[in-house]
C-alpha cells in the first residue's frame, strides 16, 4: 500500500461505473479453439486471433524447438549491436517475397512498429524537406497509430472512414503545403471487419503524390493470393506492415517495402533501434508459418463461407449490419452493459465472446468482437448463433 493507492482506486471505481473497467482471466489453451479455465470448464474460443489455427500446429512448435536449441532461448541484444541473426534474414527474405517488397524488417510486435515507423517517417519528412509530414489516416485505424503520430508531434487529418471522396477532398485542399504525405489505413480494420479498398486507395496515393502505409495485421494469412494480404502486389502501396501474432499463429512484427525505406528505418525507428532482437525461437514458428501459408487456400476459403454464413444468421436475427466483409464478425449491443450481459451469457454456455468497450470502440458502439477460426466446429457454430438468437430476443 503506498499514499497514491487512493488515487488508482479512485480512477478504477469510475471505470467501473461506466463498465469500462478491464480485468485479466486466465484461460490455458486445450486442443483447437478451446481454452480450459481455472474450475476445469472448457471454453470455445470465439475471441482469439488465431484464425488458421496455427498456434498450435506441429511443424511451428517443432521448428521453434529446433532453432531454439541450436541458437539459444534469446538474441542478447539489438540487432544493431550483436543481436542479428542469420535466421532473421531468412525470416524478413521470405516476407518480402510474400508481400511482393524488396525487403523487410523485423520488430517485437505490432504495437511497436506502428509507433516506430510514424516518427520515423516524419523524421525523414522534416530533414529531407524541410517540413513537417502531413498524416491522413483513417478514422477507424488502430490505436497503434493513432499513438504513432502523437509520438512523432503531429496532428493527424483525419478521413471519414474508408471514405476515399472525403480523403481526395482533404488531400487536394492541402495540395501546396509542404512535407511528406503520408495516408495511413488497415486493410482489414480489427474491430469492424471490413476492408478498405486496396487498389483505389494507392492509385489516389499516386496522384497525390502521397506515400501509402497500410496495416495488413488481420488480413496477412487469410486474404489475397497465398494469405499475401489485400496489398500484397500492389503498385503504389509503399509500407505494409503486419504481424505474427494473428493468423501466423506466433508474436513478432515486420514492415516490408523498398530496400531503400527498410535502411532508412534501421536507423530511425526507435522501437528496432533500442529493443533487443525476437528470439531465434519466435523466429523458428514465424519461418514454419510462412512455408504452411501457400498449403492453406482450403482454411481461407472455409473462414469466407463461414463469416458470410454467421452474417446472415445474425441479419435474419435482427442484428444490426456492421459492414463485416471478412472472419471477424462484430455483434452490435450499444450500451457497455449489454455487451457484457451478452458475453456473461455465451460464457455461461462454454463460449468465449469478449465484450468490446469504449475506448476501444465509441461510446454507444459496444460490441462482441466474434473471432472466426478454421478449427471451430459446425456444432460449436450453431449453438453460438442459437445463443445470440436468445440475446437478440432479450432473453438473457
Amino acid at each position: 500500500m503506498t499514499q497514491f493507492d487512493t488515487l488508482f482506486e479512485q480512477a478504477l471505481s469510475a471505470l467501473a461505473r461506466e463498465d469500462r473497467r478491464r480485468r485479466l482471466r486466465t484461460v490455458d489453451g486445450e486442443g483447437p479453439a478451446q481454452f480450459r479455465r481455472s474450475d476445469g470448464s472448457l471454453l470455445t474460443d470465439f475471441s482469439s486471433n488465431d484464425y488458421l489455427g496455427l498456434s498450435r500446429h506441429p511443424l511451428l512448435a517443432e521448428r521453434s524447438a529446433e532453432w531454439g536449441s541450436k541458437a539459444g532461448t534469446g538474441s542478447g541484444s539489438s540487432r544493431l549491436v550483436t543481436g542479428t541473426r542469420s535466421l532473421h534474414e531468412r525470416v524478413e527474405a521470405k516476407i518480402a517475397a510474400l508481400k511482393g517488397k524488396e525487403a523487410a524488417l523485423l520488430f517485437a510486435s505490432g504495437w511497436q512498429a506502428n509507433a516506430s515507423i510514424i516518427p520515423a517517417l516524419a523524421r525523414l519528412s522534416t530533414e529531407q524537406m524541410g517540413a513537417p509530414a502531413l498524416v491522413f489516416s483513417d478514422r477507424l485505424n488502430h490505436a497503434s497509430l493513432h499513438h504513432g503520430c502523437a509520438a512523432a508531434g503531429l496532428s493527424q487529418i483525419r478521413f471519414r472512414h474508408n471514405d476515399l471522396t472525403h480523403l481526395e477532398t482533404l488531400l487536394e485542399a492541402r495540395a501546396g503545403q509542404p512535407g511528406l504525405r503520408l495516408i495511413i489505413t488497415e486493410s482489414v480494420f480489427s474491430m469492424d471487419g471490413d476492408c478498405a479498398d486496396i487498389p483505389a486507395l494507392a492509385a489516389l496515393a499516386q496522384r497525390h503524390n502521397a506515400f501509402l502505409c497500410v496495416d495488413e495485421a488481420h488480413a496477412t494469412g487469410v486474404l489475397g493470393p497465398d494469405g499475401a494480404g489485400l496489398a500484397a502486389g500492389i503498385e503504389g502501396v509503399s509500407l505494409v506492415m503486419g504481424t505474427f501474432s494473428k493468423a501466423l499463429g506466433g508474436m513478432g512484427a515486420y514492415v516490408a517495402g523498398s530496400q531503400a525505406l527498410c535502411n532508412w528505418l534501421l536507423n530511425a525507428a526507435s522501437g528496432f533501434i533500442y529493443s533487443t532482437a525476437l528470439p531465434p525461437t519466435v523466429l523458428g514458428a514465424a519461418d514454419a508459418a510462412l512455408d504452411l501459408l501457400p498449403e492453406m487456400e482450403e482454411q481461407r476459403r472455409l473462414l469466407a463461407r463461414r463469416g458470410n454464413w454467421l452474417r446472415e444468421r445474425l441479419k435474419e436475427q435482427g442484428w444490426a449490419e456492421s459492414g463485416s466483409m471478412t472472419q471477424i464478425v462484430p455483434v452490435m449491443a450499444g450500451e457497455a452493459s449489454r455487451a457484457l450481459e451478452m458475453a456473461a451469457t455465451l460464457e455461461q454456455e462454454r463460449m468465449l465472446v469478449v465484450a468490446i468497450r469504449p475506448p476501444t470502440v465509441p461510446k454507444g458502439a459496444s460490441r462482441l468482437r466474434i473471432a472466426l477460426n478454421a478449427v471451430q466446429t459446425e456444432e460449436e457454430l450453431e449453438r453460438l448463433v442459437q445463443v445470440l438468437g436468445c440475446c437478440a430476443g432479450g432473453v438473457l
